[in-house]
């Protein structure tokens, strides 16, 4: 019998992340698993688990590692058991990362390293038009007139979290958050790194 295929996906937020995972899960018929789904499926139905981390997301804390820890192990213990999959948003602590290594058969941990001038190119450069959340960007897909709706001629806005000093910041927060981990998967062997500046 084949070897089971299970990956981690690491990337900043601008790295193209969700492209790349699509792109993955197609191509090579694997599973997806977001851990960011996975909880708000959770506090919809109303489970167990998804009362437990209520408090924590209803006021934008961090939710413990044991946590989210018993949620994932849950999921691909239930429904992921002989699968092939691609997770995605977990884990973001090294003890998440060894609760992982314990009780999986991790294949790969892949890492999409992109420059921070580049990301910050990508995510300053977005523009949204708020009403129909048609999106444009200054330099990749600019609209026909600068800051307006090619279809409404309305004015098109920047999201909050696309503004340089909050890119800046998440690119900070996200740095210090996994550069520990990196350094944990590379010990282990199981880290490949890809330039996400680069095509399929």
């Amino acid at each position: 019998m084949a070897k089971i295929f299970r990956a981690v996906i690491m990337g900043p937020p601008g790295s193209g992340k969700g492209t790349i995972s699509e792109w993955i899960v197609r191509d090579f018929a694997l599973k997806y698993l977001s851990c960011g789904d996975l909880m708000r499926q959770n506090l919809r139905t109303k489970t167990q688990v998804g009362l437990e981390v209520e408090p924590y997301m209803t006021k934008g804390q961090l939710v413990p590692d044991e946590l989210v820890t018993k949620l994932i192990l849950h999921e691909i213990n239930t429904n992921f058991k002989n699968e092939h999959w691609l997770l995605d948003g977990y884990p973001r602590t090294v003890p998440q990362a060894e609760a992982l290594y314990q009780n999986t058969d991790l294949s790969c941990v892949l890492n999409l390293a992109v420059p921070e001038d580049e990301i910050t190119r990508r995510i300053e450069g977005r523009w949204i038009h708020a009403a129909s959340g048609r999106t444009y960007h200054t330099e990749f897909n600019p609209p026909k007139v600068p800051f307006k709706d090619d279809i409404t001629g309305e004015p098109l806005e920047q999201r909050p979290d696309d503004k340089p000093a909050t890119v800046r910041a998440r690119l900070a927060a996200y740095r210090s958050q996994t550069e520990p981990l990196l350094a944990y998967y590379d010990k282990k062997g199981l880290l490949h790194e890809f330039h996400g500046t680069k095509s399929k």
